[in-house]
C-alpha cells in the first residue's frame, strides 16, 4: 500500500486546476479561451471517427490482448518504417491507455523503490509526481541556453555530483513540454551513448512527434534498441480523450510489462485502438493541423514578446510557448488566476514545470485556432495596459 507520506509528496497539477476553473467560467457563460492545457483544437481524424462508428454499429466492444490489438501493433511498425526508416518487431510494441499508463508501466518495470531518475527542469510535472508516488527519487536537472535546453552528459554528471547519487534512469522529452525544445540527432546520440556507458536506462518521451517546426525530429529508436520509447495519439493525432498511446520496448522488458499491464489495466480500450489504427493513415488531415499550429507559433513568437512576455526557450516543437512574465508579476500562480478572472484567458503557471524558478514563468498552449490566438493576446494587451 502506498504510504500517506508518499501520497502527500505528490504535488498539485495546477494546469488541471486552471482548466477546471476555466470550465466553470465557461459554463457560467463567460467567453473563455483556454491556452492552459495541451489540448489540440482539431477533432480526431475523420478516418478514426468513421472507424469508431463502424465498430459501434456492430455492437460488442470488449477486452483485447494486454499489449494491444495485433493489427494496431503491425500498423505502428509501418509507421516507424515510413517516418523513421526503422524495422521493428510488432512484439516489441505495447499499446497503452494513454502515455500516462506507459510511464507507469515503464517506471514499475525498470526501477526499484529509492532508485534515482533524472528529468529536466523545467519539465512535465506528471513525471515528477508519478516517480514520487512510486517511491523513486527525482533528480531535477536544470536545462537552459548553456545546455541548449536539453539534458546532456555534462549536466547529468553535475547533478549526480551535486546530489551525491548515481542515476538508474534518465527521462528525456523531445519535443519537450513546456519548453518546446527539440533535441537533435547529434545531441540525442551523445546522450544515448552516455547512458549506455553508465548503465543508465534511457526513456524517450516522443508524444509530440509530428509537431516539430524546427530542428531534427529523431526517434531514439534510430540510434539504439536499448531504450524505452513512449508515444501517444493525443497530440499530433488530436485524440486526447480517447486515452490511447504506445510503448516500444527492448525485448527483455516485453514480458514484465505485459504482466504489469494485465494486472493494472487488463487491456487498452478496444474502441480507441480501432480508431487509432485508422488515424495512422490520416497523414494529410493531420499535417494540415500541424500547419495551423505552425501559423499559431509564428504569430505568438512575435506577439508575446511585444506584450512583455519574453521567450524562455525556442519554440521548436510541441505547441507551447514558455515565457518570462516577471515584467508583470513575480507570482505566476496569482497572475494566472487574475488573468483568467479578468480577461477569461487561461494559461498555466510556471510553478507546475519548475518548482524553483517557475514563479516568474508561464506556459501558453497554442494548439487552438488562430482566431483564439489573436483574441486572447488582444485581451491580454488591453488588460496589462
Amino acid at each position: 500500500m502506498v504510504s500517506i507520506s508518499r501520497r502527500s509528496a505528490v504535488e498539485p497539477f495546477h494546469a488541471m486546476d486552471v482548466l477546471a476553473e476555466a470550465t466553470k467560467r465557461r459554463q457560467a457563460g463567460h467567453p473563455v479561451i483556454s491556452m492552459a492545457v495541451g489540448q489540440p483544437g482539431a477533432p480526431a481524424p475523420k478516418a478514426a471517427l468513421d472507424a469508431a462508428r463502424e465498430a459501434l454499429s456492430h455492437g460488442r466492444i470488449g477486452y483485447t490482448d494486454a499489449l494491444g490489438m495485433g493489427n494496431l501493433r503491425i500498423a505502428l511498425t509501418e509507421h516507424y518504417r515510413r517516418r523513421h526508416r526503422i524495422e521493428l518487431d510488432p512484439a516489441r510494441i505495447a499499446v497503452t491507455t494513454g502515455s500516462s499508463a506507459g510511464f507507469n508501466l515503464a517506471f514499475l518495470s525498470l526501477f526499484d523503490e529509492g532508485d534515482c531518475v533524472a528529468i529536466a527542469r523545467p519539465g512535465y510535472p506528471a513525471y515528477r509526481n508519478i516517480l514520487k508516488a512510486l517511491g523513486l527519487r527525482v533528480v531535477e536537472v536544470p536545462v537552459n541556453a548553456a545546455t541548449e535546453f536539453t539534458l546532456t552528459a555534462e549536466s547529468l554528471e553535475a547533478a549526480q555530483s551535486r546530489e551525491g547519487v548515481r542515476l538508474k534512469g534518465v527521462l528525456l522529452a523531445s519535443p519537450a513540454n513546456p519548453t518546446g525544445t527539440v533535441t537533435g540527432r547529434e545531441a540525442l546520440e551523445r546522450l544515448a551513448r552516455y547512458c549506455a556507458s553508465q548503465k543508465i536506462t534511457l526513456i524517450s518521451d516522443e508524444i509530440y512527434h509530428g509537431l516539430t517546426f524546427s530542428g531534427d525530429e529523431t526517434s531514439a529508436l534510430e540510434l539504439t534498441d536499448d531504450v524505452v520509447v513512449i508515444n501517444s495519439f493525443s497530440k499530433y493525432y488530436c485524440m486526447t480523450g480517447w486515452r490511447i498511446g504506445w510503448m516500444v520496448l527492448p525485448e527483455h522488458l516485453v514480458r514484465p510489462t505485459e504482466c504489469l499491464a494485465q494486472s493494472l489495466y487488463i487491456s487498452p480500450p478496444e474502441l480507441s485502438q480501432i480508431a487509432a489504427t485508422a488515424a495512422l493513415g490520416a497523414t494529410g488531415e493531420l499535417d494540415a493541423y500541424k500547419e495551423s499550429c505552425r501559423a499559431n507559433r509564428d504569430f505568438l513568437q512575435r506577439r508575446l514578446p511585444a506584450l512583455g512576455f519574453h521567450l524562455l526557450s525556442p519554440m521548436d516543437g510541441a505547441f507551447y510557448a514558455y515565457v518570462d512574465v516577471s515584467a508583470h508579476s513575480n507570482d505566476s500562480m496569482e497572475f494566472a488566476k487574475r488573468m483568467l478572472s479578468e480577461t477569461n484567458v487561461a494559461a498555466t503557471p510556471g510553478l507546475d514545470f519548475d518548482p524553483l524558478e517557475g514563479s516568474r514563468a508561464m506556459r501558453f498552449s497554442y494548439g487552438g485556432t488562430m482566431a483564439d490566438m489573436v483574441e486572447a493576446t488582444d485581451r491580454i494587451e488591453r488588460w496589462i495596459s
